[in-house]
């Protein structure tokens, strides 16, 4: 089990503790142990109890389940609460908006023990007269069952990329048949959301490669599809294409690309194609990325020849927006500012949660000076890299920003974010980070819809109106890295160059490994065109550190 897996497996407990009344105070330490580790990518595999009982917030008796989930895959006490709980009732605890309580209402009063129940009991309008429910909560719990299911079977890309790299690595390694091997359809296109992980594979033993797929594998053979396998297991299958090896280049182009950028695309007269290049300039086009190859506009573009030069991880000059222990993360302010340093960057940005952020720790004012403080420290040590101060100011209701003047102009740099009060229309929405975008210490709208993908929509925004108000008021957008975030969606980066409103690629890190998130912004910031010249943090730190101080002016 990987991190996330143990602190899933922690956090459902937790809610099962609490369906079936246990004591507060186990549930809250071992919910508030589960939230650490979903913010962190730390290993724990091969650690020791005594290891793990020094990360913040585990005490022996948690260390001593991860120990036994590390090993067993499970624990004791999950097995026992599971046994005593309809399977649909634990599914129910995963509906956004319902809490163990809820839960237990429902399934104590209503007798409701799956979500199809629940669903069924919604439209009934059988929620409302619930205590502590009524018609805006059945509203919600409806839509949220329904988002929940419109996204069964669908992986983040960060997971599908992981199990293609291994996926081609143990193809070729056990399979010596196999002449070119490559990811291909959504994978390729790094889309934010994966429904299925495809693979293209070239041999002149076509017969011998599907005996081992299907007899040794596990794979079944497409009845419809000539030399197409697919793996049926349960959520995102897999499926791997076989062609022989002077196909390759015209079957990589071929399932590269969304359904209606390859129907647009004008047949190549080239049989066999020793690489795609030669596909687009067959058709007097420019090279079209894999990444840009979801709709059928791009084709007009690279006509004209005006794909620009898009940006690439090595552009990136420095990262900012991310947290350390001062808030809710796991590394230090050192440990944070010398691995980025560490890993070539010229500049870090330190953004903990502020003073209204409770839930994350943030900042009272006092924290914030004791931290400038150490900053000034580490730069005298770390120079000529530097850390910026900045912070990740909560967007309060009413739009204003979190902090009074006095401490806002002590910062480089400000990261305002909704945090809270996330059920909003497009106007409520809309108007509040209107307001927060007017506020002359806001330097970058942060996650700017709050969505996280496959779990949580975004509220609604009129995104021309942001972004426009972004342009008029010198406002960075984020493109927040955290693959389960990747907001602003990158749909809206052509729109943000044509008002002149620049991107910063942030991976919003709450531990060492989260700084390697920034490859997901920059796969996605490629797909909306962006190129280096409209890419914040790719200013070198002289640049950066001008823009900073004018804006304080």
């Amino acid at each position: 089990m990987n991190t996330e897996d143990i602190a899933d497996a922690l956090e459902i407990t937790a809610k099962l503790q609490e369906l079936h009344g246990e004591n507060p105070f186990k549930v809250r330490a071992l919910s508030g142990a589960a939230y650490k580790l979903s913010k962190t990518r730390m290993d724990l595999r091969g650690k020791s109890q005594n290891e793990i009982e020094q990360i913040e917030g585990v005490g022996k008796g948690i260390a001593a389940k991860i120990i036994e989930l590390l090993s067993t895959g499970t624990t004791e006490e999950f097995e026992e609460l599971k046994n005593k709980t309809p399977l649909g009732v634990i599914e129910m605890l995963g509906v956004k908006g319902l809490g163990p309580k809820k839960v237990r209402q429902l399934w104590k009063e209503l007798n409701v023990e799956s979500l199809g129940e629940l669903l069924y009991a919604c439209h009934e309008n059988r929620l409302v007269d619930l205590k502590g429910f009524g018609i805006k909560t059945q509203e919600s719990v409806q839509k949220n069952i329904e988002f929940k299911q419109s996204n069964s079977g669908k992986i983040h890309f960060a997971r599908a990329e992981k199990e293609v790299l291994q996926m081609v690595k143990n193809l070729k390694q056990n399979i010596s048949f196999i002449e070119n091997i490559s990811a291909t359809g959504e994978v390729r296109r790094k889309c934010d959301i994966i429904t299925k992980i495809e693979i293209i594979a070239s041999t002149n033993e076509i017969e011998e490669v599907k005996v081992i797929l299907t007899e040794q594998l596990g794979f079944i053979e497409d009845e419809e599809i000539e030399n197409t396998f697919v793996y049926g297991n349960e959520g995102c299958p897999t499926i791997i294409y076989l062609c022989a090896p002077e196909n390759f280049y015209k079957e990589l182009f071929e399932t590269t690309g969304s359904s209606e950028f390859i129907e647009q695309f004008l047949e190549t007269e080239i049989e066999t194609p020793e690489s795609e290049e030669e596909i687009f300039e067959s058709q007097g086009l420019q090279f079209i990325e894999p990444e840009l190859r979801e709709s059928s506009s791009i084709i007009k573009i690279a006509k004209e020849n005006k794909i620009p030069k898009l940006i690439e991880y090595s552009n990136l000059k420095g990262i900012l927006h991310n947290h350390s222990t001062y808030s809710d993360g796991m590394n230090t302010l050192q440990e944070m500012a010398e691995y980025c340093k560490e890993l070539g960057f010229e500049y870090f940005g330190i953004c903990d949660h502020s003073q209204t952020a409770v839930y994350a720790e943030g900042l009272k004012p006092e924290k914030v000076l004791l931290q400038q403080k150490e900053i000034d420290k580490l730069n005298k040590q770390l120079a000529p890299f530097k850390i910026f101060k900045g912070i990740e100011s909560d967007i309060l209701n009413d739009g204003r920003l979190d902090y009074e003047e006095d401490i806002l102009k002590t910062f480089d740099f400000v990261v305002a974010s909704v945090h809270s009060n996330l059920k909003m229309d497009e106007e409520k929405a809309t108007h509040r980070l209107l307001k927060a975008i007017e506020n002359p210490y806001t330097t970058i709208l942060g996650h700017p819809t709050g969505r996280l993908l496959l779990a949580r929509e975004g509220y609604p925004l009129n995104h021309k109106k942001i972004i426009d108000a972004c342009a008029a008021n010198g406002v960075i957008i984020e493109l927040n890295a955290h693959p389960y975030r990747l907001d602003i969606d990158w749909s809206w980066i052509p729109y943000c160059i044509e008002k002149g409103v620049k991107i910063s690629i942030n991976p919003d890190a709450h531990q060492k490994e989260g700084l390697k998130d920034m490859c997901y912004g920059v796969y996605s910031a490629r797909k909306g065109m962006l190129d280096t010249k409209n890419c914040f943090n790719a200013l070198s730190l002289e640049e950066i550190e001008k823009y900073f101080n004018s804006r304080k002016k």
